[in-house]
């Protein structure tokens, strides 16, 4: 019996990949011989993701489209050998092409649209970026994560609402708040306040919660903080806190995401699509400060889904700890009081779809599956 193949198009950040893991590590739980190939961008963050996640790996040399004419040339060049290098590897027939999203999705679907494979994008951002946008027109199907999406596309494009693909460990229930806390080390009887800008760290966000964290924590008194400060401030913010004479936890990072989650009585995050996914999944309440620098402000759009829906506190992160810190403290005076972050918590836990992926795996499987 000859074992299915798929192939994954796409990388360049861990937005695009993770929710491509998550799936491949899906269909891998359905059908255990399966061979997955991911075609990617030539990044090391991706070779480095791919090995640790033991996916095999092909780098494209296809690159970002430009609104500059004179890089129109060399994008050409680039994108019609990494077409063809798709086209050459599809000889054997994957049964289906995934899409992740971004530049280096586009080469895989095209190419496979072109031979008759089915093809599909993830898009689990609310709004669809530039690449999916013109992939749709190619697709069998769109998989989105919020129901807002489906006006971003054709009438007619086959979009499925499934969710945001996240790591299989959120798709049981979540961890019980004191045990959770516990394997954390942290103490079990106080209430948490999680605070986390992503893998690479929030400066914005990590000085507004110095400045304000002493306020929060002398009128709460039963709160604690753990801090994930992101590798390159972690000590820096460690002693800062140190200096301001609130306790606080810091770590740079951490692998088990949905510990701290589950830990939460309250979050301060970003607004990446599978960070939101996350939070939903666990139902927990959250303080959401968009990532301002972004030229489409996709993470606001995404935040915007859940604040309409009661299921987050939506803030702008204006860039500076002065500015963000007296609505920051406002919206966590908020949430300190347990009924409203109860209706919080509760409105975020309407909107959890903790098994998108295992729906996208049963659709790579057989187009039916969700039919």
């Amino acid at each position: 019996m000859i074992e299915p193949w798929f192939i994954f198009g796409g990388g360049g950040t861990g937005g695009h990949l993770f929710p491509g893991i998550a799936v491949a590590d899906a269909i891998r739980t359905l059908e255990p011989a399966a061979r997955i190939t991911f075609m990617t961008t030539a990044r090391d963050l991706d070779r480095t993701l791919l090995d640790q996640a033991g996916y095999e790996r092909i780098p494209q040399v296809v690159r970002p489209f430009s609104t500059r004419p004179w890089h129109w040339p060399a994008f050409l060049v680039a994108w019609r050998r990494s077409v063809n290098a798709a086209t050459r590897c599809m000889r054997e027939r994957p049964r289906a092409v995934l899409g992740l999203g971004g530049y280096a999705a586009g080469p895989p679907v095209i190419a496979a649209a072109r031979l008759g494979i089915r093809t599909a994008i993830l898009n689990p951002d609310a709004v669809p970026g530039r690449a999916n946008r013109v992939l749709s027109r190619r697709s069998d199907a769109i998989f989105a994560q919020w129901e807002t999406t489906r006006a971003h596309f054709v009438r007619g494009a086959p979009c499925m609402v499934v969710g945001c693909p996240i790591r299989a460990a959120f798709a049981g229930p979540p961890l019980e708040r004191s045990a959770a806390r516990a394997a954390l080390g942290l103490d079990p009887a106080r209430r948490l306040l999680l605070v986390t800008g992503a893998s690479q760290g929030a400066q914005s966000i990590n000085d507004a919660l110095v400045d304000i964290w002493p306020r929060f924590l002398a009128e709460h008194p039963g709160w604690q903080l753990l801090h994930l400060s992101g590798a390159a401030h972690e000590t820096a913010l460690r002693s800062a806190y140190a200096r301001s004479g609130a306790s606080a936890t810091v770590l740079g990072f951490t692998h088990d995401m949905r510990s701290a989650i589950s830990a939460a009585d309250a979050i301060v995050s970003r607004a990446g699509a599978s960070t939101l996914a996350e939070l939903t999944a666990v139902g927990r309440a959250s303080i959401l400060l968009p990532y301002p620098y972004h030229r489409d402000q996709h993470q606001r759009a995404n935040a915007r889904v859940l604040a309409e829906a009661g299921a987050a506190i939506l803030l702008e992160d204006r860039r500076s700890a002065q500015e963000n810190a007296a609505p920051l403290l406002a919206a966590l005076r908020r949430l300190a009081d347990d009924t409203t972050r109860l209706a919080v918590e509760q409105a975020a836990a309407r909107l959890g779809r903790p098994h998108a992926a295992l729906d996208v795996a049963r659709w790579l499987l057989d187009a039916d599956a969700l039919s």
